[in-house]
């Protein structure tokens, strides 16, 4: 199969320029497994992914109010198995004003994962994106302002070279406010991420770089006699700042030594960068069994940059690089190639993702919920297929969470499809592991006004509404910070010295 995307000589070559600033010591995932390892895994879902347009979807015959909110024919429905599930498969045949012929489908992911997934329902506290976006990850500062996914690097990823990496957009890139947090579990922000790898090495890429032996000479002497004894050393000798900066530098060395230039490749090294010169002939080598893998899970990441940055994860976890890994889309639309542009799909994504909804609430939602579990589908089963150990696979160890801003609103012109809907604060979220109580929804959601409503967090009880036809009567409202530590105590974090709620309800048992 032939690599869609082919970058020339310059490219390569100007993505060294990228080194990674996160502290670290490299070494294996065989080597902490006194640690007990887990995996978080965090795909973004940028303008509100709605629960009830996916696994808590509402039958039109369910509701009293059911032409007025947003519930769906009731053959639209489909239950999954015995699960509490519900999915919705749509034709699609456009975004609005844009062509999009396509057959979308959540049913497959749900059909396989229902025994691992966990739908959680929470409301928020602000229907603003950065704002939504980052309290999705930190709780609303539940954990002294740190995110999941610091928290979670600050336990699992002290042995591992790079633990924290993000490749997502807007709040969900913004790091913690904890002060405590150990330096190297600050995320390391990854924009490009099929020439991300090229940075992680000093001098491979670069035509004609001196021998490693001569390069390691002269750092030695940048090190050891220029650098402390210049006008500048010497003057801020004692700064912090500087201390932390050269160590940062020093990493470089760390990268070389893990070999992280070959192991976060997704490129075959044979293929040609322009010149009749392959990758190889510029020192830039590749695992081949990891980039076939890749390729056959996702074909479309020469242009799409969701499934280049599921590849990428995989390489991460599986080659012991990472310990979390954010994915999510921007808000530009994901444009194919000019070949595979057709009269009726000219975009595989509509602009700004799910906040498309305030133009064409369903199509947006149909699309956008089918690629991201598509993708989910496709990195969830490299995991299952990689072995970690102890006759274990990656996936084995690992949690997936969709963060979402926040959910879109109920209402809806008498029986319309094409409507638009805004931002609303209540919601629900997914998470599927086997780590978690997987098969369950904890909660639920009033048919009659399509408002989730909440659960114990001990037993994981329903608590909704008592009178349901009632419809200002919500029941019990989870918060950003219950399903913050849940997620976090479902993972083996030690929560115990915080003021983190305890909400063994979304652990497995």
């Amino acid at each position: 199969m032939k690599f869609p995307l082919k970058p020339n000589r310059r490219q390569v070559i100007q993505s060294l320029a990228a080194s990674a600033a996160a502290t670290c010591v490299p070494c294996s995932v065989r080597a902490q497994q006194g640690l007990d390892p887990k995996f978080l895994i965090v795909i973004t879902a940028s303008g509100g992914a709605s629960i009830i347009d996916a696994m808590l979807a509402i039958r039109e015959g369910e509701s009293n109010q059911g032409s007025l909110i947003n519930t769906f024919p009731d053959g639209q429905v489909l239950d999954i198995g015995a699960s509490p599930f519900r999915a919705v498969d749509l034709t699609i045949s456009n975004l609005g004003p844009i062509p999009h012929l396509s057959e979308t489908n959540q049913s497959a992911f749900v059909q396989a994962h229902q025994n691992q997934m966990m739908i959680t329902t929470s409301t928020g506290t602000s229907v603003n994106h950065v704002i939504a976006q980052k309290r999705s990850l930190t709780g609303n500062d539940a954990w002294s302002g740190r995110t999941l996914q610091e928290a979670v690097a600050a336990q699992y990823g002290a042995e591992v070279p790079i633990p924290n990496v993000n490749m997502s957009t807007g709040g969900y890139v913004e790091p913690g406010i904890d002060a405590s947090l150990p330096d190297y579990a600050r995320a390391e922000v990854v924009v490009d991420p099929l020439l991300w790898f090229a940075g992680l090495h000093g001098s491979k890429g670069v035509a004609g770089a001196p021998a490693q032996s001569l390069i390691e000479k002269a750092r030695r002497l940048r090190d050891e006699r220029f650098g402390p004894n210049s006008g500048f050393g010497r003057t801020f000798k004692n700064s912090a700042a500087l201390r932390t900066w050269r160590a940062r530098r020093a990493k470089v060395r760390e990268y070389e030594a893990a070999d992280l230039v070959r192991k976060a490749n997704v490129f075959s090294d044979m293929i040609d960068v322009g010149g009749g010169r392959t990758l190889a002939d510029y020192g830039l080598l590749s695992n081949a069994e990891d980039v076939q893998r890749v390729r056959l899970a996702f074909p479309n990441m020469g242009f799409d940059r969701l499934e280049q940055q599921g590849a990428l994860a995989y390489l991460l976890i599986k080659n012991g690089i990472s310990v979390t890994v954010t994915l999510g889309d921007s808000a530009a639309p994901v444009i194919p190639p000019n070949e595979l542009i057709t009269p009726t799909r000219i975009v595989d994504s509509p602009p700004l993702g799910f906040d498309f909804s305030h133009t064409n609430h369903r199509d947006a939602q149909a699309v956008m919920w089918h690629r991201l579990l598509s993708v989910s589908q496709r990195l969830i089963q490299l995991l299952q297929n990689a072995e970690y150990g102890g006759g274990e696979s990656f996936w084995d160890r690992s949690m997936l969470y969709v963060a979402t801003d926040f959910g879109r609103t109920r209402v809806r012109a008498a029986g319309s499809t094409d409507f638009g809907s805004g931002h609303h604060l209540n919601n629900g979220n997914l998470f599927v592991s086997p780590l978690v109580n997987g098969g369950r929804v904890l909660g639920g959601v009033n048919p009659h006004n399509g408002i989730t409503y909440g659960f114990d967090p001990q037993t994981g009880a329903p608590a909704g509404p008592d009178a349901p036809e009632a419809l200002d009567n919500l029941g019990r409202q989870m918060t950003e910070a219950e399903i913050f530590a849940g997620a976090l105590q479902a993972l083996g974090i030690d929560t115990s010295g915080t003021t983190l709620p305890n909400v063994p309800a979304m652990s497995a048992s």
